[in-house]
């Protein structure tokens, strides 16, 4: 029970805002997976991975219900929903480098295509591992082992936050840049949202603008995090589950849904420059 000097929540975790959480992210992922072997997108496994994450992470939620004093489910549960956004990144992190060399602009590009990725993926690499270790020492049984994971948790974040920022600035001088001074395979698709602003086309630019949306809401539920775990464990974030819903969840549920309509596959096919042309063509997504 909430009262419970054993409850390691503070609070009863709710079977019902976890199951809706579960379905969402179930029928998000299920269609990623189809998605993904549709286009043979193969950059998009880590986002796929990360919904699984996430439908794990609220099923151990559920099965907490009745055993708040259980460490393995709580560590579980912190550590599956706590990584899926890091692998959400890995994937959009692919596609930016990708769908410049789709759009023949490496010239318009803050950071070498070449490094690119390389560049991202590490930091991202970086920040995984970082926040996989704090959140599991966070699961310990004595308050220093605590302490310890929180703060290796919020500089894991911090990781993310910095990578991710500098993502979204190279994604806009990019955005600026070939707006200014288009590539012949960028044209089409630039013209078109000139005359048309239409925000439900899938082509370059309104994957861009999917991509700002995604960034966004990811850095946003990081830096909620961040605050979440400065407040430390037991304080007024982490003991009320109304928060880890609205600032988690609700984004990342968006997050799914945005790249599934706006999936980057409809530009980059299979992410491959010249491949699997119109393989992703006969999806019903239209």
């Amino acid at each position: 029970m909430a009262g419970d000097a054993n409850n390691i929540y503070g609070y009863n975790p709710s079977i019902p805002a976890a199951a809706i959480f579960i379905f969402l992210f179930g029928v998000s992922t299920g269609y990623h997976l189809y998605q993904l072997l549709k286009a043979r997108a193969l950059y998009f496994i880590p986002f796929v991975i990360g919904g699984v994450f996430q439908i794990l992470g609220y099923l151990f939620r559920i099965l907490s219900h009745n055993h708040t004093d259980s460490i393995p489910l709580y560590a579980l549960q912190t550590v599956l929903i706590l990584l899926a956004p890091a692998l959400y990144a890995a994937s959009i992190y692919m596609v930016l480098g990708r769908l410049i060399v789709h759009l023949d602009a490496q010239q318009h590009s803050l950071v070498r295509v070449k490094w690119m990725t390389k560049i991202f993926v590490t930091g991202d690499v970086i920040s995984f591992l970082m926040q996989c270790g704090g959140g599991g020492l966070m699961s310990g049984d004595n308050q220093s082992t605590r302490q310890t994971g929180e703060t290796i948790t919020i500089i894991g974040l911090a990781v993310q936050i910095i990578f991710f920022g500098f993502f979204l600035l190279t994604s806009i001088i990019f955005h600026i840049r070939i707006a200014k001074s288009p590539t012949p395979s960028s044209l089409q698709a630039q013209d078109s949202w000139r005359n048309t602003h239409n925000i439900t086309a899938r082509n370059w630019v309104t994957l861009l603008f999917a991509m700002y949306v995604v960034s966004v809401l990811i850095l946003v539920r990081s830096i909620f995090r961040m605050v979440e775990f400065i407040d430390g464990y037991g304080g007024y974030i982490m003991t009320h589950e109304v928060f880890i819903y609205v600032f988690d969840a609700v984004l990342m549920v968006v997050v799914m849904a945005v790249l599934n309509f706006w999936h980057p596959a409809f530009v980059i096919r299979d992410g491959k420059k010249g491949g699997s042309e119109g393989g992703f063509e006969e999806l019903p997504l239209r």
